[in-house]
């Protein structure tokens, strides 16, 4: 009896570990499969494509990218019309783009433009006791590559980061869009609309290009309760050696502070610190 037992015990203790085992594969697969597949196939083919010097054919990619010729198709056409990967010609194969490497090289354009003028921001920011915003434009969006709060609390610290569609309702915004070729600015307005965020937003394209003459007539853009009624936002833009736009910095401050004196006192601490930056900042760095 006793060996018996002792037999029964060791099988319970088998099964169990046998179920936690298979529970564990369970696991396993449930968080290989949570990546998205599509996504996974079309960067497996970004990176054979990176291997290989010259062109690959469809049936060549297929093969290392253990995927049969239709879904491989459809991933590369896809690459393709996102300008990842460009079609050699008939025949001929597919071979990366440029496009990846310039996102990199923006990508370390603007965390360089960030560290040339974060002191710069942060003595704006001691200096006004106000928070302090660095923008760019990114294709048709508005950025936020720096954001210094008030060292006090601010009503503008809430909102942090800038909307990417507000361009024509922000100071930050108004301050680019003021300098861009004419275009460009259609180009802006038609992939982004002009909504309307307040009863002050501008949502009509004339109003918009006298709002944005009355910014390259002053040197700064103003946002008088266009994006939230409470608060008001001044800008300038700063500018490169050649004389590009590179950016806007910016500060927001509550309605209720806002006084013409004071909205005076920070237009020239703006304006200033974005004339000190622009007289330091090399051609082609940042653009």
């Amino acid at each position: 009896m006793q060996v018996v037992a002792e037999r029964s015990v060791n099988e319970d203790a088998d099964q169990r570990k046998q179920r936690y085992e298979e529970i564990n594969r369970s696991k396993n697969k449930e968080e290989c499969g949570k990546g998205v597949q599509s996504v996974d196939r079309a960067l497996s083919i970004i990176e054979i494509l990176s291997l290989s010097s010259n062109p690959l054919k469809l049936n060549e990619i297929s093969t290392a990218a253990d995927l049969n010729l239709s879904t491989c198709h459809h991933l590369i056409k896809t690459l393709v019309l996102r300008g990842y990967v460009i079609n050699a010609g008939r025949n001929q194969g597919y071979s990366l783009s440029p496009r990846i490497e310039n996102l990199w090289l923006r990508s370390t354009r603007d965390f360089n433009l960030v560290e040339f003028a974060r002191p710069s921001l942060q003595k704006l920011n001691e200096d006004t006791r106000e928070s302090v915003l660095l923008a760019v434009l990114r294709g048709s969006s508005l950025i936020t590559q720096l954001c210094i709060a008030s060292p006090l609390r601010s009503e503008a610290d809430a909102y942090g980061t800038v909307n990417p569609r507000a361009a024509h309702a922000l100071a930050m915004g108004k301050a680019i869009l003021a300098w861009l070729p004419e275009g460009e600015l259609a180009r802006v307005v038609a992939d982004n609309g002009l909504p309307g965020f307040t009863a002050q937003t501008i949502t009509s394209l004339p109003a918009l290009a006298e709002e944005l003459r009355l910014v390259r007539r002053s040197g700064f853009a103003l946002e008088d309760g266009e994006f939230r009624d409470e608060l008001v936002g001044l800008s300038a833009p700063i500018r490169d050696a050649s004389g590009a736009i590179v950016g806007s910095i910016g500060i927001t401050i509550g309605r209720r502070r806002a006084s013409e004196t004071y909205r005076q006192h920070i237009v020239q601490a703006v304006t200033r610190c974005a004339g000190n930056l622009s007289a330091r900042m090399p051609a082609g760095c940042f653009t």
